[in-house]
């Protein structure tokens, strides 16, 4: 449902003016915006061909199936600000349609896929946090912690490949009969884009060093950088290693509480940068730093010379430190990105303390192109916009099968488990024309009066010294829950947004909407669940409380035909392990 149309509209001239301006020797840098050089070790080569034709089958079980790490969390607490919503948002229910014009899809990668990838070294994993990269005629897909390449029509041109064995990591876990040291590098959350301007692939992964007899985490972090020397993601790569311990080590800044961890690592390109975002936490211990951004020049990169960057570290906004502040990606090259000497855009929430909030922050990242320079001198600033209120999600309830359809669950004697809410932080963020498109997971209230994740959509206008919300709107379902968007839009400003479906209803299913129309959107119902989630993260004979991990994040991005191409999580009717019956759908939409 459309609401508030330019609900906000905020001048940057002053502020831009200023920030300009040189600064005088021996002046202190803006609180969050202090500029840190920093440079990427090269790791050598990689190739998803070779390593798939490496791998031996093991049929060996030694070592466990997972490990339980510490989580890492915003810490969302205080009384709310003054002025800021009391309630949820109420909006019109959506109506689920199974007919789909333009519409095809199949099976991505599955948690059996995963466990068994690269001769079966690996952990079980949930959640899959899904990437998805489309160009040249492939797909590139990724999940916690495997890759696989397809064609455009769904076929595999790769083996699924472990993360690990991808970035020359040794394993998760090498389960070789007699293997001491078994314990390899922690790797999550990944993510990779496709470079319309150079048909180049980057994949990019948090990395936690391990202590190989234990498996408990040690005292240094990274993102690795995977950019391929082609248009043909099965062929080579030049691997990358970015230091995110920020302990005042290797050249890092010292940051408070550090040795630290770069959580979630989330990417943006315009034309002249490769841009990381993540949130900082101390390794050891509680405390949060906020986000940190770095800024790289992508011809480097692409021509396989030394890269050096730059560090924006521990950004505030408003009355909390900034969280997840989302880079964008484009489908073509944008008007709006290549004013201000180049602009890299990016959004982010500004719920800080476990309610209800109703702004966006709009950052922008100044003069792009001088980091092909020895010395860039970049500028990054930003906006709050009034918006549609959101807020933390409640956990998702799920349908519930016939007996049988919980072996797992069913076998420990635990009932039926919910599905993670997690938060309202921003998702992906895609720039077509003039326009920001993302979402948000948010509590809604639901037309039966209880309380539900929805989501908010927000469609922000750019120039070169403003920026409006020109549209907004919910996606709810009545009775049930729609969670963790994505949004793809091609060059001609057609945008889907893709999601999980789950409720009383529904088992976890694969699901889309066309933005753009009038009224609440319908819902289209495309990998249909063929059962509940019976993941071993939420059964408390694995640590759970009942609640199963989900997401944490799908993926959807434009192909040079127009189509949107989209993953996410749902529950498929196919093999699956033990211990999860997870598994993603790709789906590819021709907007009519």
């Amino acid at each position: 449902m459309k609401i508030g149309r330019i609900t906000s509209l905020t001048m940057l001239s002053s502020l831009l003016l200023s920030l300009l301006v040189a600064m005088p020797a021996g002046a202190a840098p803006r609180a969050g915006t202090q500029q840190i050089p920093v440079r990427l070790k090269s790791l050598g080569k990689t190739s998803l061909l070779a390593l798939g034709s490496a791998a031996k089958p093991n049929a060996a079980a030694q070592g466990p199936e997972f490990i339980n790490h510490p989580e890492y969390d915003i810490t969302r607490s205080g009384a709310p600000r003054a002025g800021a919503p009391t309630k949820p948002p109420k909006p019109a229910s959506s109506t689920v349609t199974t007919r789909h014009a333009g519409f095809t899809g199949f099976n991505g990668i599955s948690h059996l896929d995963q466990r068994n990838a690269s001769s079966g070294n690996q952990f079980s994993l949930e959640p899959p946090d899904q990437a998805l990269c489309v160009g040249s005629g492939f797909i590139l897909e990724g999940v916690n912690d495997a890759l696989r390449t397809y064609t455009t029509d769904g076929t595999p041109v790769s083996d699924v490949t472990a993360i690990n064995a991808f970035f020359g990591l040794p394993p998760n876990i090498n389960r070789t009969p007699g293997a001491t040291n078994i314990y390899g590098p922690f790797v999550s959350d990944p993510k990779c884009y496709f470079d319309p301007a150079t048909s180049r692939f980057f994949v990019t992964t948090l990395e936690i060093d391990v202590d190989p007899a234990t498996g408990n985490f040690a005292t240094n972090s990274h993102t690795l950088i995977a950019v391929s020397q082609s248009s043909d993601p099965r062929g080579l790569f030049s691997l990358y290693s970015l230091d995110t311990t920020n302990d005042g080590t290797n050249g890092t800044p010292s940051d408070p509480g550090c040795p630290c961890l770069g959580d979630q690592p989330l990417i943006g390109a315009d034309q002249n940068g490769f841009y990381i975002s993540n949130n900082e936490f101390p390794l050891v211990g509680s405390g949060f730093n906020g986000a940190q951004i770095y800024a790289f020049p992508k011809l480097a990169f692409e021509t396989g010379t030394t890269v050096n960057g730059v560090l924006f570290h521990n950004l505030s906004l408003a009355e909390g430190q900034a969280y997840s502040v989302q880079p964008s990606t484009s489908p073509t090259l944008s008007e709006q990105s290549t004013k201000n000497g180049g602009t890299e855009f990016f959004l982010s929430a500004l719920q800080f303390t476990g309610t209800y909030d109703n702004r966006i922050a709009v950052w922008r990242l100044l003069n792009t192109s001088s980091l092909n320079s020895s010395q860039p001198k970049l500028t990054l600033v930003s906006s709050i916009h009034t918006s549609e209120t959101y807020g933390q999600p409640p956990n998702a309830e799920q349908r519930l099968g016939p007996v049988g359809s919980r072996p797992l669950g069913e076998s420990l004697g635990e009932p039926l488990e919910q599905l993670a809410g997690n938060d309202d932080r921003m998702n992906q963020v895609v720039l077509a024309g003039d326009t920001l498109y993302s979402g948000v997971n948010t509590v809604v209230k639901s037309a039966d009066s209880t309380l539900r994740i929805g989501i908010a959509y927000f469609e922000v206008k750019v120039g070169q010294l403003s920026s409006t919300i020109s549209n907004q709107g919910y996606l709810s379902v009545s009775g049930n829950n729609v969670m963790f968007p994505s949004i793809g839009v091609n060059a001609n400003g057609q945008a889907i947004m893709t999601f999980t479906l789950v409720g009383p209803d529904y088992y976890p299913s694969a699901a889309y909407a066309k933005l753009g129309g009038a009224g609440a959107p319908n819902i289209h119902l495309v990998g249909a669940g063929s059962g509940p989630d019976d993941g071993f993260s939420g059964y408390v004979a694995y640590g759970g409380a009942g609640v199963g991990r989900w997401g944490d994040y799908s993926a959807a991005v434009a192909g040079p035909d127009g189509s949107i191409y989209m993953a996410a999580e749902y529950i498929p009717n196919t093999s699956r392990t033990s211990l999860a019956n997870w598994g993603t759908f790709i789906s590819i939409v021709k907007p009519q």
